[in-house]
């Protein structure tokens, strides 16, 4: 998009420092493939010569990626305290990675310089005019990350703006603004960037915020009235502590709130299914609450927002869900109308009057005075209206399942399970083995499957919790299992209850798994 503003993802290195976070070369390649599908300005790949993996991973990316969008990045330091920077083998190794963009990191607090550099103030400001003016020689653009700027701000003002005057100088193309600590409020980051944008060109300016005063959008927000040229974050908000800007955020608000075309109509339309697929490279579910992307985002339980919903739909929804890749979700449960029952039935394609609705509606509520919650299981709700339209689930029958756990001598614990089934017609018998019962059931449905329904491999198991109902029964109590299901670009809840565990899980995981091949497409062979 033509804009003058840039988007600037910092995923791949900054994001990835998220504890629990650890991608491969693969991984990355598939998020920065993704990246420059949404179009962001910029894709910080990583920091070359500090990992090997960066190092590969620049190396694949110049001849396995076609960027359309994006300028892929490199990332690194200035060079050392009292080492020339032709001695300094990270700036080498930014150079090898043959980015046309680099981004390198300066301090800009002296409470760095002296205890963490170790050095005076002058050499402070030395190793980033040097090793900016190093790249430049070398026909490299190069962006300068003030690191710790509105600290070092507060503290000192007068050596923060050396240190971006001497960046300048030295030919830097931005400059930008690094909350390291994620402490500083929006009212102050405003303040701090109307002084900036005295001292160096308006144009120039970049901000990147963490979170851990939990304002990173909100002061990249403001950032962008103040003026600022160029805004960092990540996908999802990833990042350590409390994590980074979260892009998925701040782009739909730079779009839709701020009339800041950073991103085309189609490309917003890509967000949600590129967050969730993201989460899945990254193997860490996505909260269902975040704003624009999360499944929970356009999702209403009470009567009387469904009501008003199903007559105007912009009733309580600040935003046309679809215009992110999102969409409207009613949630069903005792409190609900039947206007989230027709809701639902249309969102399937489905006719289903008032009588069918009613009924469906007093079928909920005995069901969750039995345990049911289907709150927290749309996929299983969605097969109920199905079912009350005339809908049976024909991709295969059930004749027998069961399960066996064996704890061996070395005290390794070891679970199997056989499924037989009758899939388009034939007798399958298959066996699985996992961690434990559920796990082995869900191999052994699968392996059942996999040659009729290739489309279950793309099926994962993100989610699986069991709570007894009514802990006065002991062991023998009725539990409720609730399993979340999840492909590529969404995910689901089912639901099963029963005394036995094993029989409330076996309900909710062939229902996840048959929900996946409904929304697939994918047709039963009889």
């Amino acid at each position: 998009m033509n804009t003058d503003l840039e988007i600037y993802d910092t995923t791949l290195r900054d994001g990835s420092q998220q504890e629990g976070i650890s991608l491969t070369v693969n991984d990355k390649l598939r998020i920065a493939a993704l990246l420059d599908d949404l179009g962001v300005g910029y894709v910080e790949g990583g920091w070359p010569g500090a990992l090997p993996k960066d190092d590969e991973f620049f190396k694949r990316a110049r001849t396995e990626i076609d960027f359309k969008n994006a300028t892929l990045t490199a990332f690194g330091s200035t060079r050392r305290p009292r080492v020339t920077v032709s001695e300094d083998p990270q700036l080498d190794a930014l150079l090898a990675a043959e980015t046309e963009v680099i981004c390198i990191v300066g301090k800009s607090w002296d409470y760095h310089v002296r205890e963490a550099l170790r050095t005076d103030l002058d050499e402070g400001i030395r190793m980033v005019a040097e090793s900016i003016e190093f790249l430049k020689k070398h026909d490299r653009r190069v962006f300068f990350d003030a690191e710790h700027f509105f600290d070092g701000y507060r503290t000192n003002p007068e050596f923060a703006l050396a240190v971006l005057n001497a960046a300048k100088d030295a030919g830097a193309e931005r400059f930008v603004l690094c909350d390291t600590n994620g402490g500083t409020l929006p009212h102050v980051v405003t303040k701090v960037i109307d002084v900036v944008r005295r001292e160096i060109d308006d144009s120039a300016i970049g901000v990147h915020f963490h979170n851990d005063a939990g304002c990173a959008v909100a002061s990249s927000l403001a950032s962008v009235d103040a003026g600022v040229r160029q805004v960092q974050g990540c996908i999802n908000g990833y990042g350590e502590r409390t994590g980074n800007a979260d892009l998925c955020t701040i782009l739909p608000d730079l779009v839709l709130k701020m009339d800041r075309p950073v991103l085309s109509s189609e490309q917003l339309g890509m967000l949600s299914p590129i967050s969730h697929h993201i989460a899945e490279v990254v193997n860490i579910n996505l909260d269902p609450h975040r704003p624009y992307v999360g499944g929970s985002a356009f999702t209403h339980k009470a009567g009387l927002h469904t009501s008003a919903l199903a007559r105007r739909p912009d009733a309580y929804e600040h935003t046309d869900p679809g215009l992110v890749g999102n969409h409207t979700r009613m949630l069903v449960s005792e409190q609900a109308g039947r206007a989230s029952i027709h809701s639902k039935a249309a969102e399937l394609g489905l006719e289903m009057d008032d009588d069918l609705a009613r009924e469906v509606l007093e079928q909920v509520k005995e069901l969750e005075h039995q345990g049911f919650h289907f709150e927290a299981a749309d996929g299983s709700f969605e097969l109920l209206v199905r079912q009350a339209t005339g809908w049976t689930q024909d991709y295969f029958d059930l004749e027998s399942f069961r399960t066996f756990i064996e704890r061996r001598a070395d005290e390794e614990v070891i679970a199997e399970a056989t499924v037989k089934l009758s899939v388009a017609g034939e007798r399958v018998i298959t066996h699985g083995e996992g961690v434990g019962p559920v796990h082995a059931l869900d191999q052994a449905l699968r392996e059942a499957l996999r040659s009729r329904y290739p489309e279950v491999e793309g099926l994962r198991l993100s989610d699986y919790r069991v709570r007894v109902l009514d802990s006065a029964d002991g062991t023998g109590a009725q539990v409720r299992v609730l399993i979340e299901t999840s492909d590529q670009d969404d995910s689901w809840g089912t639901i099963g209850v029963h005394e036995n565990v094993l029989e409330a899980s076996w309900d909710a995981l062939t229902e996840g798994i048959v929900v996946g091949l409904l929304r697939a497409g994918v047709t039963p062979e009889l």
